[in-house]
């Protein structure tokens, strides 16, 4: 039966990549890429052919529609994203949402998500535990810190290299200079790292040494 597939790629060691996904990769009538130039690598290292489809936060409200129909029709889609599980503040949710208020089945397939290594590595409490993803910009940024100062759970933010000092300096700002936290970064990569300390120990430590590459940081709760 026709349905959509949902199906996490590596986050970066390509060993990651599980023989399920590679095989309903092959079996779908269309891959849904966030990148199809990105994707058109990973496609290649695992011989996969099947035809790709541009699907992203830019167009996604477009093609949400469209894609629902055909799998209506009798066609079977597949959505990656760039890195990890779609829609894992990637594009999917809208799509995944359409497909289920239109009767259409959605499968999603166990594999990489980059919070998940980050949380267990940590060493904080993950028996409870909430996922933030990228902070607001902008608007609502300190409300929410605000609000997430009082968080008796672990949190988990995902981050960008170049924003990293100005968030721990905020996180020194409302949850407090000596407030436990762990950062991971290259997760399953060459050069993979997770720094442990207090806010101001970590603050000090990428003052220090700049990060690289994509970042996952972890609260520990309100004591």
């Amino acid at each position: 039966m026709s349905k959509l597939y949902l199906v996490p790629t590596p986050i970066g060691n390509l060993e990651d990549m599980t023989f399920r996904a590679i095989r309903v990769l092959k079996e779908v009538d269309y891959i849904l890429a966030e990148d199809t130039r990105n994707s058109g690598k990973l496609l290649k290292h695992f011989e996969i052919n099947t035809p790709m489809h541009s699907h992203h936060m830019h167009n996604e409200h477009k093609t949400v529609e469209t894609i629902v129909r055909r799998i209506l029709n009798g066609e079977t889609f597949a959505l990656i994203s760039d890195a990890g599980t779609p829609a894992i503040s990637d594009p999917g949710f809208l799509l995944v949402r359409a497909c289920v208020e239109a009767g259409v089945e959605v499968d999603c397939l166990p594999g990489a998500t980059a919070f998940v290594p980050a949380l267990v590595n940590s060493g904080f409490p993950n028996d409870k535990f909430i996922f933030e993803g990228f902070l607001p910009v902008k608007k609502g940024r300190q409300t929410r810190l605000t609000f997430l100062a009082e968080e008796q759970r672990t949190i988990i933010f995902y981050e960008s290299p170049h924003k990293l000092l100005k968030t721990l300096s905020q996180f020194a700002e409302f949850f407090g200079s000596d407030r436990p936290i762990s950062v991971s970064r290259e997760i399953t990569k060459l050069h993979e790292e997770t720094i442990r300390g207090t806010v101001a120990e970590v603050l000090a430590h990428y003052t220090q040494k700049p990060p690289k590459g994509e970042i996952v940081v972890v609260v520990s709760g309100k004591k």
